[in-house]
């Protein structure tokens, strides 16, 4: 009977750190590798593929490091609130406002100068 595979589903996956890590906060895994009975994962920044790093497989389940997925800042202070994290974290104005006046205006005579042609 063959071994059962460890961290099958490694290849391709994305993780977020919750500190950030190489300047960096979320990563894909872009390569594995088995050695001397340990699984290695190869970390790319998805914004910076230049970014890469090894971290053994096993660190990536330690949650106050690593989270499964990319997630927000405002996801991320949900997981592990940290105090310095406020100043990071900006409500959206659309999100904090009840009323659409909070939209710019669509009109094309505005005065705004993104309606204006270059």
């Amino acid at each position: 009977m063959a071994k059962k595979a460890k961290y099958p589903h490694l290849l391709g996956s994305k993780w977020t750190a919750m500190l950030r890590t190489w300047g960096w906060r979320h990563f894909q895994v872009i390569n594995r590798k088995n050695e001397a009975g340990f699984v290695f994962a190869e970390l790319a920044a998805s914004c910076d593929r230049n970014t890469r790093f090894w971290v053994n497989a096993k660190a990536l389940k330690d949650r106050n490091q690593w989270r499964p997925g990319w997630k927000s800042l405002a996801e991320q202070a949900e997981l592990a609130p940290d105090p310095d994290w406020d100043d990071l974290i900006e409500p959206c104005p659309l999100e904090t406002s009840s009323s659409s006046s909070a939209l710019p205006s669509a009109d094309r005579n505005s005065p705004h100068p993104a309606n204006y042609p270059d």
